[in-house]
């Protein structure tokens, strides 16, 4: 990804046009408060008072309510997008990038891009610098090795667990997911086999009905994706993607005949190969 000049308007964009129409969308004048008429009681006369009931209170006349402009939606689509270039390459370790320049290439504003990147560094895919931007860390092969074993010590022990007490039906309701994961790779972009690659194992991890289990085995999963400095020994290309997505099917089989060892010889299979580049 080229930086190109910075500073670039978002007008075209359908936050800049919604920002736009707010601005320009006239006031409502505030109608002065009226005092409340005491209704007069049956058989009295006008101009007469009565002692009866209490005055009803004044109920004011409030401006009619702006568009509330949903800034967030527009920062969650640039993250999505950031980390799919994260995971493609297109975004490359080492280099520094400036917010005004992706949101010129984004057709937005450099505030949420900003946002975005500040996300990506609370995950420890960027790092801020000062004056410039953010540069995408780097990472070696050794790094790559130490998530893949940390993710096998928190996912074989719940996968064997759900292997003995999941019922096959359930196994086979996750069996459109890992046929999603085969036709991803089979594209051959990275970015979209990894998304799919982690929605297949949210899904089984979701089974455990923990939560904070399946947030933290994501969090390693995404960080596992992204790509080692220079495309690395450990990059793997369609073919290799490819096998790793049948690893998905196979698991499934050995989840629905209940074959423990099966499980625990392709998952850790499955994790070796995430250490060496793979999803």
């Amino acid at each position: 990804m080229r930086q190109g000049a910075q500073g670039s308007a978002d007008t075209g964009t359908p936050w800049a046009a919604a920002a736009s129409a707010a601005a320009a969308e006239p006031a409502q004048p505030v109608a002065p408060a009226r005092s409340a008429r005491v209704p007069q009681q049956a058989g009295a006369v006008r101009g007469e008072h009565t002692h009866s009931e209490p005055p009803a209170p004044a109920v004011p006349v409030l401006p009619r309510a702006r568009p509330v402009i949903q800034r967030a939606s527009v920062r969650g689509q640039i993250l999505d997008a950031l980390r799919a270039a994260l995971v493609a390459g297109d975004l490359r370790p080492g280099e520094v990038y400036s917010a005004p320049v992706l949101g010129e290439r984004f057709g937005v504003s450099a505030t949420p891009v900003r946002e975005a990147m500040q996300q990506l560094a609370l995950e420890g895919a960027v790092e801020v610098v000062p004056n410039r931007g953010f540069r995408v860390v780097e990472r070696g092969v050794r790094e790559l090795a130490e998530l893949a074993e940390v993710r096998a010590l928190i996912e074989v022990p719940v996968m064997l667990r759900l292997a003995r007490t999941v019922p096959a039906e359930r196994w086979a309701e996750m069996r459109p997911l890992a046929e999603a994961t085969v036709r991803a790779a089979s594209t051959g972009c990275r970015a979209t086999y990894a998304e799919s690659d982690r929605g297949f194992h949210r899904a089984v991890l979701s089974l455990s009905g923990n939560e904070q289990l399946v947030q933290i085995a994501e969090d390693l999963h995404r960080r596992a994706q992204w790509p080692l400095v220079g495309g690395g020994p450990g990059f793997r290309g369609r073919a290799d993607l490819v096998a790793d997505a049948h690893e998905h099917t196979a698991l499934l089989d050995a989840l629905v005949a209940r074959d423990l060892d099966v499980v625990r010889a392709l998952v850790g299979e499955h994790f070796a190969g995430a250490g060496a580049g793979g999803a």
